[in-house]
């Protein structure tokens, strides 16, 4: 999976806030000012930010698709291997991550929103 195509799946979630920025050099998508999603230069492979918890049951129970290397070892964060690709955990995965870095107030009114528009 190449940048253009993890970006392309990212925003197509249609999550306010979230910007296209650079960060360490390398292209990466923002939510709520915080880094979202990228991928890892040295690996080529997505990035995903997760709990260590579930990041080491991933390792444990989906060693196929998920992994880190020494670099991304001390922080919450996981690599899904790019030709294992897994579209429903990610969007899952970005959308949690989307409302943790999501301020309370802009939560409360988004909910809000999303729930008169049903």
């Amino acid at each position: 999976m190449e940048w253009q195509e993890l970006k392309a799946f990212a925003l197509e979630l249609g999550l306010p806030e979230v910007v296209e920025t650079v960060s360490w050099g390398e292209p990466c998508l923002k939510a709520h000012g915080k880094n979202w999603v990228w991928i890892s230069p040295s690996e080529k492979c997505p990035v995903f930010k997760v709990p260590f918890d579930e990041r080491e049951m991933l390792l444990e129970l989906r060693a196929d698709v998920f992994f880190i290397t020494d670099h991304y070892r001390n922080h919450r964060l996981v690599l899904m291997r790019a030709d294992r690709f897994d579209a429903q955990w990610a969007r899952a995965n970005l959308i949690r991550v989307w409302r943790e870095q999501a301020p309370k107030r802009f939560l409360k009114q988004w909910d809000n929103k999303q729930g008169a528009a049903r």
